[in-house]
């Protein structure tokens, strides 16, 4: 017997069990959440009038500790030795990563690259949300050209960086961790007259500068399926900037310039294993002991999951730059929980009546913590009856539709991507449309039938369904700065699903415009149009 084929329109619709999607709660203002990305927000307003300079001062342990340390370090952390091993400078890397035809193996590429030596299964099998790492290369240029002072500078002579949202002035000196940013713009006299009375610098949002750090979180994003940010952080010799704490973040520390000797400590209780949020700033008697005791130099990477407790500082006689490269906020099983547990009572309320009866009259007198001592045997009927109803709800779940508002959140976060100069050339940023002679001029999109088309990225673009319509959520214009844009989305028509769909599972190959299963050659023409003009698609010509 033949098996009747679903439109997509249908399975979209069925997914998401004819509900609408539940609200969800706004987004902070994007300047608070820069400063949350990969720190603590600092709890001090910064002191306009004055401007404190802390002294400097060189954080290390006694020799009894760091035998104490030691011992534990080597029974819990893995340090791996990359000297001797060969592995690409980061500019040829990006050279030659722009050749590999599908953007998932180059995500998996870039990734292997910052953990080179260590396999990226074995990482994620052995530390990945469970333990540290440190990797030392003995290779200071191995992230040349990622991000460093110059450019720092550079970019503070010819940007617009502002004090709270692209920058941060901090020091902790004496246990206390102080925020000294002036109102309005980071000019490089200001700055620099900072660093130079010992306080830290931390970038808040480099990709929005550097093309570099673009380029590379732009790809690693699609390795994680989650927000891929970054912080830099210049610290002077001898000085420190932050107080100990923990983030809601997995951290990726890659020492750019210099040296930082950092601590690592473990959770202090199960509380606080894979926090869904930062830690406060921690006093040094409240951690305990470190469980890594260690200085990177330029080239090594310390990896640490959200949770471990840490603190940098510098050695007097070494500056240090590294880089902050972070992801997997909020992408627990929870966070996914959250979004589907209210669908799918709205679902059972709507489809079974045993949502819909009404409580006891008299449960007010047995239940609530006022009578949670009683002995009362209508308490046990009634927790019986939610036990039931809680089960009977998984029936309910729409998880692929609760998994799309996680993708919808996502793609929201996404940077755009970083387009070579073949894959411009071959979509919308190459169209030959000028003005001349008093008017427009090529305007006009030149696509036919029998052109090949893909999308610019596997995971540029995504259906999503809300019961009654389907839209198509897309990166491509969204900004370097995080959440400036609000989330980028079509209507699709329902002429055109089924063709989107073949489009996105046809990737990395190019189909031709002539072979979208639509009924007519219009509606492939103007889909195709459509997704040309966002930048979505690019040619293979």
């Amino acid at each position: 017997m033949e098996r009747k084929r679903m439109s997509a329109l249908s399975i979209y619709q069925s997914l998401s069990g004819g509900t609408k999607p539940q609200n969800q709660a706004k987004s902070p203002p994007a300047k608070k959440i820069k400063k949350k990305e990969n720190g603590i927000q600092p709890k001090k307003k910064p002191n306009k009038k004055k401007r404190t300079r802390p002294l400097k001062s060189s954080m290390k342990l006694s020799s009894s500790e760091k035998e104490t340390s030691k011992a534990v370090s080597e029974k819990d952390c893995e340090t791996h030795d990359g000297e001797g091993s060969e592995s690409p400078a980061l500019d040829a890397l990006l050279t030659d990563l722009v050749k590999v035809n599908n953007s998932r193996d180059r995500a998996n590429r870039l990734f292997q690259w910052l953990l080179h030596p260590v396999q990226d299964k074995s990482f994620f099998r052995d530390n990945w949300e469970k333990k540290p790492i440190l990797i030392q290369r003995q290779n200071p240029d191995y992230y040349k050209g990622l991000f460093s002072t110059a450019e720092f500078d550079h970019i503070l002579r010819n940007d617009d960086v502002q004090y709270g949202v692209n920058l941060d002035v901090t020091s902790y000196t004496n246990g206390k961790r102080e925020t000294h940013n002036p109102p309005g713009r980071a000019l490089p006299y200001t700055v620099w007259d900072f660093y130079e009375s010992g306080c830290s610098l931390r970038m808040l949002n480099p990709q929005a500068f550097s093309s570099t750090v673009w380029q590379v979180l732009s790809i690693l994003q699609e390795k994680f399926g989650s927000m891929a940010g970054a912080n830099v952080y210049l610290t002077p010799a001898g000085t420190q900037g932050f107080a100990p704490h923990y983030d809601d973040i997995e951290a990726f520390i890659l020492q750019l310039e210099g040296k930082k000797h950092w601590r690592v400590y473990n959770p202090r209780s199960k509380d606080e294993v894979l926090p869904l949020v930062s830690s406060p700033n921690f006093s040094q008697d409240e951690i305990g002991q470190p469980i890594m005791d260690v200085v990177l130099e330029a080239g090594d990477l310390l990896y640490f999951p959200r949770g471990f407790i840490h603190q940098g500082d510098c050695l007097p006689d070494a500056h240090s730059m590294h880089i902050t490269v972070s992801s997997f906020q909020r992408n627990s099983w929870g966070d996914l929980l959250l979004k589907l547990m209210p669908a799918a009572l709205e679902i059972a309320m709507e489809e079974d009546i045993e949502f819909r009866k009404g409580l006891p009259l008299d449960y007010l007198q047995f239940m609530g913590v006022q009578n949670s001592e009683k002995e009362d045997p209508r308490r046990d009927k009634f927790v019986a009856r939610v036990e039931g109803l809680m089960k009977k709800l998984v029936s309910f779940a729409p998880v692929d539709a609760a998994v799309d508002q996680k993708a919808r959140d996502f793609l929201h976060d996404c940077l755009p991507p970083v387009l070579s100069a073949e894959e411009k050339a071959s979509s919308v940023y190459g169209a030959p449309a000028r003005w001349g002679d008093g008017e427009a001029l090529d305007v006009t999109v030149k696509l036919k039938g029998q052109t090949q088309i893909r999308l610019v990225r596997a995971g540029a673009a995504r259906l999503c369904g809300d019961g009654e319509t389907v839209s198509l959520f897309y990166t491509t214009e969204n900004s370097r700065v995080y959440h400036k844009e609000e989330p980028k989305s079509i209507e699709m028509k329902a002429e055109h699903i089924d063709a989107m769909e073949f489009l996105i599972h046809s990737y990395p190959k190019f189909v031709s415009v002539a072979s979208f299963p639509c009924e007519t050659m219009e509606a492939k023409m103007s889909l195709a149009e459509l997704l040309f003009e966002k930048g979505l698609i690019h040619t293979a010509e």
